[in-house]
C-alpha cells in the first residue's frame, strides 16, 4: 500500500483517537493531538501517541469525540483549515451527518465512520495500537464525498488493521443498534439485577456471568449519549427482546418449556451466525 497519509490529526485522546494515533505512529506517520482536557493529551503524548497540535495542516484529521459534538468540531476544524479530508468515529452516523449539513459544513471532504472496536475500559491508557486488528470499521461516505476522501480514509483503515466497510448511515444505525448498542443495555439490565444479589449468589458467580454482563462496566454517561443518537433502532430491538424474555418467563410459570426450548434454539442458531472464531472476545 503507497501511503500518502504522512500527518494526521487526532482530535479527542479518549480509547479509540488514541489507539488511532498508536497505530498510526508504528506506520511512522506524525500525529498531532488535541483534546479540550489537556491531561489527556499529556498522558496519551507519554504513550507515544503524538505530540500536541498547535495548528500544523495534516492530510486526514481524524474526530474521536461524543455523537454530538462530532459536527461541531467538525465546522471549527474545517474553518480553520486544519486538513485535507475529515473523518469521525462516533457510533451513530445519520445524526451528526445532519449536525454537519445544518452547521454548513463541507462534505466533500467529510467521510463518516465508525471502527466496531473498543474496550470497556476508557480513556488514553486503556489505547492499544492493535485495537482495530481484524475488526471490521464502516464508512458511510454521502454523494457529495469527493473519492479522494474516500481513499484516504480507507487508507487510515487499513494502516490500523480494520478492514472497512461501506455502508449508508441509516442502515449502519439500524446495525449497530442490534449487535452493539442493545446488547449493551441488555447486559446492563442482567449487571443491574446483580445489585440485589446475597453474598451466597455472588459467591457462585463464574465465567458465564462475567462473559454476559463483561461490556456492562462501560461509562454510563457516554452510554447514554451513545443511545439518545440511535434511540429509535435500539428501542424497536429491545422490545423484541423483552417480548421473547416475557414469553419465556410465562413458559417457565406454566410449565411449557416447548416454548422456551425454542428460544435456545433459536438463540444457538442466532449465536452461530456471529463471524469470527467461536469463543473470540469482543475488542
Amino acid at each position: 500500500m503507497t501511503v500518502t497519509i504522512e500527518k494526521a490529526l487526532v482530535v479527542g485522546t479518549g480509547l479509540i483517537g488514541t489507539s488511532v494515533a498508536l497505530a498510526l505512529r508504528e506506520r511512522g506517520v506524525a500525529v498531532y493531538l488535541s483534546d479540550v482536557d489537556a491531561r489527556a493529551v499529556r498522558l496519551a503524548g507519554d504513550l507515544g501517541a503524538g505530540r500536541e497540535w498547535t495548528g500544523e495542516e495534516a492530510d486526514l484529521a481524524l474526530i474521536a469525540v461524543p455523537p454530538h459534538l462530532v459536527g461541531e468540531r467538525l465546522a471549527d476544524l474545517q474553518r480553520r483549515g486544519a486538513a485535507r479530508v475529515y473523518t469521525d468515529v462516533a457510533s451513530v452516523k445519520v445524526d451528526p451527518i445532519a449536525d454537519a449539513e445544518r452547521l454548513g459544513c463541507d462534505l466533500s471532504s467529510y467521510v463518516p465512520g465508525h471502527p466496531l472496536a473498543g474496550r470497556e475500559r476508557s480513556g488514553p491508557s486503556a489505547a492499544r495500537s492493535d485495537l482495530f486488528l481484524g475488526r471490521p470499521w464502516a464508512i458511510c461516505p454521502g454523494a457529495e464525498t469527493a473519492a479522494d476522501a474516500v481513499r484516504l480514509t480507507r487508507e487510515l483503515v487499513s494502516s490500523c488493521g480494520a478492514r472497512a466497510v461501506t455502508v449508508e448511515a441509516a442502515e449502519h444505525d439500524a446495525a449497530v443498534a442490534l449487535v452493539s448498542h442493545a446488547p449493551h443495555v441488555v447486559a446492563s439490565a442482567m449487571a443491574a439485577s446483580l445489585a440485589g444479589g446475597d453474598d451466597v449468589a455472588l459467591g457462585l458467580s463464574g465465567q458465564g456471568l462475567r462473559d454476559v454482563t463483561r461490556i456492562a462496566a462501560g461509562d454510563p454517561l457516554l452510554w447514554r449519549r451513545i443511545l439518545a443518537g440511535n434511540a429509535q433502532p435500539v428501542a424497536g430491538v429491545l422490545d423484541r427482546i423483552a417480548g421473547d424474555l416475557a414469553a419465556a418467563a410465562s413458559a417457565l410459570r406454566s410449565g411449557d418449556l416447548d416454548e422456551v426450548t425454542d428460544l435456545l434454539r433459536r438463540g444457538v442458531a442466532g449465536h452461530g451466525r456471529i463471524p469470527g472464531p467461536r469463543g473470540a472476545k469482543a475488542g
